[in-house]
Order: C-alpha cells, then sequence, then structure tokens
C-alpha cells in the first residue's frame, strides 16, 4: 500500500483550520500580501513627520529665529554660526563709538566732581579722584543701560552706525542684559577706568566668531552694523 497522504500534495498547500501557513503573517500585517511575510511593493510606510521621525530632520527647530538658526549651535560640521546675522561691526568702529561714549560720560562726571570737590591748586587730589571716579562709575552705567535698554544705541554707536543686539534673536537688549554689560562697562571705571577699557577692548579683539567682549559674553550680546 502506498503511504502517500489522502487527496496528495504538500501538508502546507493549504491552511488547516482557518490559521495561516508557517511563514507567512497573520491578516492585516503591514508586511502581507507577499511569499513568507516579503514586505509590499514600494517597502513599509514612512514613519509620520517627515523623514526623520517626529522631530526629525524634516523639522527646522528654530523657524522663529531671525538669524535663521541657533546663534550657539555650529560646531565642527555643523551650520554657520554667522549666517543670516547682519555683519558684525568693525573693530575700528566700536573703538570710535566707545572714545565717544566715554568723552560724553567725563564731562558731567567732571562737573559734578569739580562741583562737588573743588579744583585745589588746579591739581586734583586724592579726594576729589575717589568722588570723580563715583560719578564716572554712576553716570556711566545710568547712560549705557538706559540708552541699550531702550534702542540698543549709544551716542556713540548712532554715530557710528553699531548697534548692540541680543545673540539669540537679534532683538533689542533686555532690562536684565542692559543691566548686564552696563554694569560690567562702566563700574570697574570708579578706579581703573583707562585699563579697564583696554582689557574690554582686547577681549573684543581677540574673539571668535562674535568679537563680544567681557560685557557682550555675560550679557549674550553682540555689536552688529546697521544700514546706512
Amino acid at each position: 500500500m502506498s503511504s502517500d497522504q489522502p487527496g496528495g500534495g504538500s501538508p502546507y498547500d493549504k491552511p488547516s483550520g482557518g490559521q495561516p501557513p508557517p511563514n507567512q503573517p497573520p491578516p492585516g500585517s503591514p508586511y502581507g500580501g507577499g511569499p513568507y511575510g516579503a514586505p509590499p511593493p514600494g517597502g513599509p510606510p514612512p514613519p509620520p513627520g517627515g523623514p526623520g521621525g517626529q522631530g526629525g530632520f524634516g523639522q527646522n527647530p528654530y523657524e522663529q529665529n531671525p538669524y535663521g538658526q541657533n546663534p550657539y549651535s555650529g560646531g565642527p560640521g555643523g551650520p554657520d554660526p554667522l549666517a543670516g546675522m547682519p555683519p558684525l561691526a568693525e573693530a575700528g568702529k566700536r573703538v570710535l563709538a566707545r572714545i565717544i561714549d566715554i568723552i560724553i560720560v567725563l564731562i558731567p562726571a567732571f562737573l559734578l566732581d569739580w562741583a562737588a570737590v573743588g579744583v585745589q591748586d588746579s591739581h586734583f587730589s586724592t579726594g576729589r579722584s575717589a568722588v570723580g571716579g563715583i560719578f564716572t562709575a554712576g553716570f556711566g552705567f545710568v547712560y549705557e543701560f538706559l540708552m541699550t535698554r531702550a534702542s540698543g544705541q549709544t551716542v556713540g554707536k548712532k554715530m557710528m552706525r553699531l548697534r548692540t543686539a541680543m545673540l539669540e534673536n537679534g532683538s533689542v537688549p533686555t532690562s536684565n542684559a542692559a543691566a548686564v554689560r552696563a554694569a560690567i562697562l562702566w563700574v570697574p571705571a570708579f578706579c581703573c577706568s583707562c585699563v579697564w577699557f583696554l582689557v574690554i577692548g582686547a577681549t573684543v579683539l581677540v574673539d571668535r566668531p562674535y568679537k563680544q567682549g567681557i560685557h557682550d559674553k555675560a550679557a549674550k550680546t553682540v555689536v552688529v552694523q546697521t544700514a546706512p
């Protein structure tokens, strides 16, 4: 007698009991429709949210930034950190703007100092220097803070067509940023204004890529050129 099964054929020709044959996915599988569970033509459906999926490379997380990107990115292989930013201020213009502002601050500070202490034999006394330093630091802080907070421009910057802006988005500096910037610039002028402004200028010259002085670093600001 033959040992063949009744009806002939392979036991895998037809599903038994309503179950799919081995090596074939159940109905409704995203990879159904092909032999042995092969993906359907065209491959699996793409993930939601574009090529990178949810929050992937297809989305720009800095769409609201006027500079067009995160100014703090820009590591090796990253986007240019200056892309979309207005041109940074030239060093020479920044120096001239600061000299103008120092003169504007020193004139009323000298007059107040003279009125408070007086002139003694046409020479500066020790007491006069101390009082003058207080007036210089105080008036300089108020001047820098109010003008930077209002428009980002002191008188010197307006004349040189420069502007202080928030590095993050290019806006006019906030009150906190303007206060930090003015304090670092002018409070040390109480005792060592000449040396301190030389230090500030040196940090602006050597800093990359934003040409930020110590005061800019602390306030997260940058000085840029304005349109003619």
